[in-house]
């Protein structure tokens, strides 16, 4: 058993450190294109700034999590105030990433136990980035994300932090995305080389943009290529 538990705590250590490599190994090739990430999408809309992102996927498993938690220290490494949001209340991650509880989060919120966003801001531990868990997991997500107190709370969010990131559930499945999407400045789309149909992205494209929604590109992630080209950010 001894065996067994030290095992599974380096899997759960490698993976962490794949999930925050920005900040555990910030010189590295990934983490400088993470950086170029976050150029092209502060530049990717002219003068007008992208402050609230959406980050998702078309079909789970692609990888948005691990990219929305990298964005996000890499921007509160700008010194900018660095709000990540766990809006994915169906199979949320980011509590593991960060290792915070999730007792108290957006779902709290949303449904009228706060008056404020002050009550499920966290400190993550990384220099100017804080964190909103998902919350206990609710019977309704759609009507949560859809409701004035999501409106409320982005507002109240963007007041406070200089960039919001949102993690939502993957587009193809339900449609969380879009509507958070429709909330937000822009959307970056995930896509796992290899595995992510070309249609499904084109579809998941398609839906975000049904809304709305302004889809600023996408990241190519577990592209296998030489040590020069691991990851690519693509209009």
């Amino acid at each position: 058993m001894g065996g067994l538990h030290l095992r599974l705590e380096k899997r759960m250590d490698k993976s962490r450190l794949r999930s925050m490599v920005t900040y555990f190994k910030p010189k590295t090739i990934v983490s400088e294109q993470y950086r170029s990430i976050r150029t092209n999408i502060q530049f990717s809309s002219g003068k007008q700034s992208n402050r609230s992102i959406v980050v998702t996927s078309s079909i789970p498993g692609d990888g948005k999590s691990t990219t929305v938690a990298n964005l996000s220290i890499s921007f509160a490494q700008q010194g900018k105030r660095v709000l990540i949001v766990d809006a994915d209340l169906r199979k949320p991650t980011l509590h593991h990433i960060f290792r915070i509880s999730q007792v108290n989060g957006l779902t709290n919120y949303l449904a009228g136990f706060y008056p404020s966003i002050d009550e499920i801001v966290y400190d993550t531990g990384v220099d100017n980035l804080s964190i909103v868990t998902c919350g206990p997991i609710p019977g309704n997500p759609a009507e949560l994300l859809g409701s004035q107190h999501m409106k409320d709370f982005m507002d109240e969010a963007l007041q406070k932090f200089d960039m919001v990131l949102v993690d939502t559930s993957p587009v193809l499945a339900v449609t969380d995305a879009q509507i958070v999407s429709n909330l937000c400045d822009g959307v970056v789309l995930v896509i796992r080389s290899g595995k992510t149909d070309k249609k499904q992205v084109k579809k998941a494209k398609e839906l975000l943009e049904q809304t709305n929604a302004t889809v600023l590109g996408a990241v190519l992630n577990q592209k296998k290529a030489s040590k020069k080209q691991n990851f690519y950010y693509v209009n």
